[in-house]
């Protein structure tokens, strides 16, 4: 065993010295063949880089040439466009130089023009002096012959210069006037027939598409009982219940021996309409006395409130308007419980702004606006009472606060030309507001103020140089002047009737138009015996 162990040991011995020596010889053999390598890669790598250096010289030779050869091509390009700027520069002076020389020889001419006509006006100047010389030694002695002349006149007629200067303008301005009046007539004659005619088809027109049916507002309203012991309850113990209604509504309460009816009066139809729903409530409800009375009257307040606002809203959505202020809409919800001459503003005011609508369609003009103004025309009278004023200008105020359009505000406050009109609307505004109140049925007027109108009317016409007698006829629609034939001749007489008619515009009010008819007879009388 140990013979092997030593055997063995041995073996591995000598297996180790090989093995190193096997190394060692391997090593060196590697080592010089990395020498040999290396070498190789350097002799190899330096050929390579004396390649690389060789081929940058070609290169760089050849990148030198090719840039030497663009520049020599961009200085060619620089001087050729050099030199055709210089040539261009040149051309323009040349040209610039006959200029010059051209105008100095138009320049030359001229002058010698001028010099020529210089020495004209000269000799024209001493020819002028001379004739001016010799005119006012004429005219000294025209003056001298004009003076002896009218002394001589003076002495033959019997008349100084001034008297008969006065007489001759007199006649003049006489000749004058007779002369225009005749050619105002014929003008106006012609325009008569032509615009009489457009207006006439223009107004029947929209009064034929307006057609409605009128009522005559009144004054009282009647409520119905079911029986006449309701009338005992109505007016309570001692009257209190009807003095608690009386003062709560301010309208007066009628009860007589009308069978199964109350009467309400009141002037305000605000009032009575509240008075009339509160006294049919008070009549269903059977609770008459002073404390329900207040109750139900100023519920019955509040309701039309908002019914007038709602009656508004309506009124604008029937014409087709929209844009109205608030408060406007309110007001025109108050017309219903207005009334003029007995006719109710709101049907009133919607039927003016028909008219009016249809009018403007056929001249070409702003319907909407037309409308708009035809409506809110009458708005003043929804003012206060306590506010005083003409309802034009109180509308017109109203109309311009709620900023309005400027056609509209001047078209509410000249429809009874308290101010200027500004604009056609304005007219067409102002006839309709007469058709509408001039309508069979529509308005009622009271008798004083009918007769009134009247005399006004003829005094009027009265009142003119060389009236003798005056009839207003057809309830004031026309007024007959009959002249004195020996003053007032038959050119007089045409403008005496545009005179009348003037003035009459100017001092009265009146629905519709009212026709001046002159009369002048001529009667001539001879007796055969």
């Amino acid at each position: 065993m140990q013979v092997d162990l030593f055997l063995v040991i041995g073996i591995a011995a000598v297996m180790v010295v090989l093995a190193f020596v096997l190394g060692w010889f391997i090593n060196s053999k590697l080592g010089k063949n990395s020498m040999n390598n290396a070498k190789n890669s350097i002799i190899l790598a330096e050929e390579k880089a004396a390649r690389l250096i060789e081929e940058a010289d070609r290169e760089a030779k050849n990148i030198k040439r090719e840039k030497l050869l663009e520049v020599k091509d961009e200085w060619l390009k620089k001087k050729q466009e050099f030199d055709s700027e210089v040539n261009n520069k040149r051309q323009k002076l040349q040209n610039h130089e006959k200029q010059l020389e051209s105008r100095e020889e138009s320049l030359e001419k001229k002058y010698e023009l001028v010099t020529q006509k210089e020495k004209v006006v000269k000799d024209a100047e001493k020819v002028i002096v001379t004739q001016k010389e010799d005119l006012e030694r004429k005219h000294t002695e025209l003056n001298r012959l004009v003076a002896d002349q009218n002394v001589r006149l003076e002495k033959i007629a019997q008349l100084t210069a001034d008297e008969a200067k006065k007489m001759l303008m007199e006649n003049m301005i006489s000749k004058a006037k007779t002369d225009a009046a005749q050619a105002i007539k014929e003008i106006r004659d012609q325009a008569k027939i032509d615009g009489k005619k457009e207006a006439q088809r223009i107004t029947i027109q929209a009064i034929q598409r307006t057609a409605v049916d009128h009522s005559v507002e009144s004054t009282v309203s009647v409520v119905q009982i079911q029986n006449d012991e309701m009338k005992g309850r109505i007016i309570g113990r001692e009257g209190r219940n009807i003095r608690a209604f009386e003062a709560a509504t301010g309208v007066d309460v009628i009860v007589d021996d009308t069978p199964e009816a109350v009467i309400l009066s009141a002037f305000d139809q605000f009032r009575r309409e509240v008075a009339r729903i509160s006294l049919e409530r008070l009549i269903a409800d059977g609770r008459i006395h002073p404390a329900r009375i207040e109750e139900v009257v100023a519920k019955v307040e509040l309701e039309l409130n908002e019914e007038i606002q709602k009656e508004g809203e309506n009124t604008l959505i029937q014409l087709g308007l929209h844009g109205v202020h608030i408060e406007l809409v309110r007001h025109i919800g108050k017309m219903k419980y207005r009334s003029s001459y007995g006719q109710n503003l709101l049907q009133h005011s919607i039927e003016v702004a028909y008219l009016t609508g249809i009018m403007a369609a056929e001249l070409g003009l702003d319907t909407n606006l037309a409308r708009r103004a035809g409506l809110l025309h009458d708005v003043g009278k929804t003012i206060d009472r306590n506010v005083e004023g003409p309802h034009a200008l109180l509308g017109y105020d109203l109309t311009k606060k709620y900023n309005e359009h400027p056609i509209v505000v001047n078209a509410v406050g000249s429809h009874h030309e308290d101010i200027e009109m500004e604009h056609p609307l304005a007219a067409l505004v102002q006839a309709a507001d007469a058709i509408s109140g001039a309508r069979p049925g529509a308005r009622r007027e009271p008798l004083e103020s009918y007769v009134k109108r009247l005399e006004n009317l003829e005094a009027i016409a009265k009142s003119f140089e060389g009236v003798a007698k005056t009839y207003a006829i057809q309830a004031g629609r026309e007024i007959r002047v009959v002249v004195e034939p020996d003053r007032v001749d038959d050119v007089f007489s045409d403008r005496l009737a545009n005179e009348i008619a003037q003035k009459i515009q100017e001092e009265m009010e009146y629905p519709g138009q009212i026709k001046v008819v002159v009369i002048r007879e001529v009667r001539k009388i001879a007796y055969a015996k």
